[in-house]
């Protein structure tokens, strides 16, 4: 066997593994966005959450909380956007692995945050990155749902 099938074949038990990230296919679920327009990490999130296969729409509102108040976004986890996909609330700047991940296992809570403008974060990436952590919450509260 060649080099070139070898390769092919290894890409190909990757992605069927889901090791490649962007093997993944796009997702039928729409990310409804909603955002301020002249927040430009918004806007970058916005393209990291497309570039990771799922699938967005965006409106640009004067003012994001009366959203977050409508899909039960504590106001401890307020960020500059919402976004909604699945019934589930994703507030600020969530990683597009932890929506993937939210997605496949589909656990009983309102939502995921990352509170707050956290450098290192998908849209905030200018500066040093600092550790965060993507919290998932509901009506009694908010747990760790994974580091970064």
């Amino acid at each position: 066997m060649n080099e070139r099938r070898l390769l092919l074949r290894a890409a190909g038990a990757l992605a069927v593994l889901g090791l490649v990230p962007h093997a993944r296919a796009r997702s039928a679920e729409v990310v409804t966005v909603y955002k301020s327009p002249t927040c430009g990490c918004c806007s970058e999130w916005v393209k990291h959450i497309r570039a990771s296969g799922l699938r967005v729409e965006t409106y640009d509102l004067g003012d994001v909380s009366p959203m977050r108040r409508r899909y039960g976004v504590p106001g401890a986890l307020a960020s500059c956007h919402t976004a909604v996909v699945a019934g589930y609330a994703i507030e600020g700047h969530v990683p597009a692995a932890d929506i993937w991940r939210l997605l496949r296992e589909r656990p009983r809570v309102a939502g995921l945050a990352v509170p707050g403008m956290v450098i290192g974060s998908p849209g905030m990436e200018q500066g040093p990155p600092q550790a965060y952590a993507t919290l998932a919450f509901d009506d009694r509260g908010y747990r760790v749902f994974a580091h970064h």
